[in-house]
């Protein structure tokens, strides 16, 4: 067999169904003989997403994998490649690179250097016999430790060398998992149990350890509120009485009021990240923190409880250390949840001039809490874009289960949603996948609108057109007074019907509700990918920016 025919027969083995990918790339063709579902995108970033997206949502179980040509098909990738790269996202790149008598000549694209700073791990196929080796590291890389994606450049020329026979031999690997060591659990487990306030900080690392339930299980052991990050959002359900919702750039009222008062903040499965789109850490707090990445403690704050280990793992330790100290739970959960929920009703009465708003054109927020009372969380997953509707919705949507919600934006690249829930209808097929961006971010990818109606993939995009930027561009005030520099254009649900989708222009706010029905319908029962353009105000306001 050839290389790119071995490097299909081993993507099949590790169970890999769907090939995002831009031609050319004789990879492509290899894989859909393997039985491998090619779907071929408009722009490469997008293909990214897609690869990225189905990760997640599979918590890479089953691995999101990219194809691109060499030269301008690795060049294009680059940016959605950092971004995975930022949130840690397992995913396979396989790059074609220049024929071996071409490398290292100027002025060749050459991924293997100007990848290595966005990917874990960066390989060449230099020789096709070394084909089951290089994938064999590149999968064990996919699975242990911190997450990111792997690189595996495959030369032009090898791509169509042949394998011996004697050199072919796979089996997949299986990852590997490590417990806390046995006397930091037991010193933060003190700790946790001792705080009068104690926060629970929940990261994505929860998610890729698919600990939910542990999580949910110490914090009613405890009677500990739980916040999550933006990257963690849906590792603890949202709707049940101890969750303070999410906090990033933006945050709930009850992340703010409680992160403000914390005497110690338990960090599982979260690198504790500053600046970004991570919420900064209040001063003066005592911090435990758990994750699988040693380079994450002491990164950016002291932390007095080092804890290295899988959040499924360390989180089972920690359960079982409160309960020798505590017993069978510690009191005092209900007034943590009636001082959760006041503070949720006080917030939300302060926003619902916004969030009930009845006036044209219509208020972001609006669109967002129709959608939030049509579509159960539980039947559904929402992801956003970056600027407005990040900062928008973050805060306000309240997820319930694992992965019902794709937070991203450590390195944001607008436009980066509408590759996500592409692949996380392919994951899930079953949900309700729905993506928020704005015109702007239609802009950048909106054409992959096209992907998704092409390849029988009901997704449905959220456009909050606002005719202008608002939010990211707040240092260009004199060149949009002088030239109107941020004035946007464009009927989007018309470029949605053109493009052979569903379509509606929703102006009115009253029917917000009714478009997001309609939606769904013609997702379910009629397998179309659907577009809503709502025309809505320039808001900037958001809920407790950059609060700490």
């Amino acid at each position: 067999m050839k290389t790119i025919d071995a490097i299909s027969e081993i993507l099949k083995r590790e169970g890999v169904e769907y090939l995002s990918c831009f031609p050319t790339t004789p990879v492509i063709e290899a894989a859909a003989v393997a039985g491998i579902r090619p779907i071929i995108c408009r722009q490469e970033r997008v293909g990214v997403g897609i690869a990225d997206g189905y990760s997640r949502v599979t918590n890479g179980e089953k691995m999101g994998v990219f194809a691109m040509q060499y030269g301008p098909g690795a060049e294009n990738a680059y940016s959605g490649v950092a971004t995975a790269y930022s949130d840690s996202t397992p995913m396979l790149l396989l790059p074609l690179g220049h024929p071996r008598e071409r490398q290292g000549i100027l002025p060749h694209f050459n991924s293997m250097t100007n990848y290595a700073g966005v990917t874990k791990y960066i390989e060449q196929v230099n020789t096709a016999d070394r084909t089951s080796q290089v994938m064999r590291r590149a999968f064990a890389a996919l699975r242990q430790g911190r997450s990111g994606p792997v690189m595996v450049e495959i030369p032009a020329d090898i791509a169509l060398e042949d394998v011996s026979e004697e050199d072919f031999f796979y089996q997949p690997s299986r990852q590997v998992a490590a417990q806390g060591d046995p006397r930091d659990i037991e010193a933060a487990a003190r700790a946790l149990c001792q705080a009068s306030r104690p926060v629970i900080h929940a990261g994505q690392g929860v998610l890729y350890a698919q600990a939910t339930d542990e999580l949910v299980e110490l914090a009613e052991l405890l009677n500990v509120p739980v916040m999550t990050t933006l990257l963690g959002k849906s590792a603890f359900p949202e709707v049940h009485p101890l969750a303070l919702g999410s906090g990033s750039g933006s945050m709930s009222r009850p992340v703010f009021h409680f992160m403000s008062n914390a005497d110690l903040i338990f960090g599982i499965g979260s690198s504790f990240t500053k600046h970004g789109m991570s919420m900064n850490l209040p001063p003066g707090k005592t911090l435990i923190q758990a994750t699988n990445d040693s380079r994450d403690i002491n990164k950016d704050y002291n932390v007095e409880y080092p804890i290295v280990g899988d959040a499924k793992l360390v989180l089972r330790q920690m359960i079982e250390a409160c309960k020798e100290i505590v017993g069978s739970s510690r009191q005092g959960g209900e007034g943590v949840a009636n001082e959760i929920n006041s503070q949720r009703d006080a917030w939300l009465a302060d926003w619902e001039h916004k969030l009930g708003n009845n006036g044209a054109p219509i208020n972001p927020y609006r669109v967002i809490r129709d959608f939030m009372q049509t579509v159960p969380p539980e039947d559904a997953i929402v992801t956003h874009d970056s600027g407005s509707p990040r900062d928008q919705i973050m805060p306000f949507y309240r997820s319930n289960g694992p992965r019902t919600y794709l937070g991203w934006g450590k390195s944001h690249g607008l436009g980066t949603g509408l590759g996500l829930v592409i692949g996380a209808k392919l994951a899930a097929p079953e949900k309700v996948c729905v993506n928020f961006m704005g015109d702007a971010a239609f802009g950048m990818t909106g054409l992959d609108f096209e992907t998704a109606v092409r390849s029988n993939l009901p997704i449905i995009t959220v456009v909050l057109n606002n005719s202008t930027m608002a939010v990211e561009t707040r240092a260009m005030e004199d060149s949009h007074r002088l030239y109107n520099s941020r004035d946007l254009g464009g009927n989007y649900a018309d470029m949605g019907r053109a493009m052979g989708g569903y379509a509606e222009r929703v102006e009115d706010p009253s029917d917000v509700a009714g478009a997001f029905q309609r939606a769904r319908r013609v997702t379910e029962e009629e397998g179309k990918a659907v577009l809503l353009e709502f025309i809505t105000s320039a808001e900037t306001e958001t809920s407790h920016r950059r609060a700490f």
